[in-house]
């Protein structure tokens, strides 16, 4: 088992919402990468913790579960992140929906592949905010379609280094 796996761990925490987490002062610093899983459509953002601005990266547009963990595992490779981040789908009141078991499934998946930390994300609204912002830039809706699901994981991530109090550096 790889030293950074989760039951390796002991700066590790579960989170309420299901994932695994890091316990307070744990490392400050290293990328992110966060998910917006659909079953069409997995959007993914990145960022660093010390700067706490998150960009998107990617949308794997595929139902092939091999090709999207092949270009989840070339995003890893390439970024280098010491925590993943999952958007989980929950009702405006809280509750679970359908998609809410697969997102739990989708990052158990990610800790076991790839022996990240994992943590679940409340995601309630982020693609309607990203649908808003790309709006906002003047896009039109093929090009809002094909950029929602990453801008959507930049704002579940951008969220995460809100709540953590992660300083944002923006020009």
């Amino acid at each position: 088992m790889p030293s950074n796996c989760r039951r390796a761990v002991p700066s590790q925490l579960r989170n309420p919402l299901g994932g695994w987490c890091a316990a307070p002062g744990a490392q400050q610093s290293g990328v992110i990468l966060a998910f917006d899983f659909g079953t069409r459509r997995i959007g993914v953002a990145g960022g660093e913790m010390m700067l706490g601005n998150a960009r998107p990266l990617a949308t794997i547009v595929t139902e092939v579960n091999d090709l999207r963990f092949a270009a989840i595992a070339k995003l890893i490779g390439d970024w280098q992140p010491n925590r993943l981040l999952v958007g989980l789908p929950l009702g405006l009141d809280g509750r679970d929906h359908d998609m809410t078991a697969r997102c739990r499934r989708f990052a158990r998946q990610l800790a076991g592949r790839y022996g990240l930390p994992v943590e679940l994300v409340d995601e309630r609204l982020t693609s309607v905010a990203a649908d808003e912002q790309l709006r906002g830039q003047g896009l039109d809706w093929r090009a809002r379609k094909d950029a929602v699901d990453a801008t959507a994981a930049a704002h579940i991530l951008q969220d995460y280094f809100d709540r953590h109090g992660q300083t944002t550096l923006r020009s």
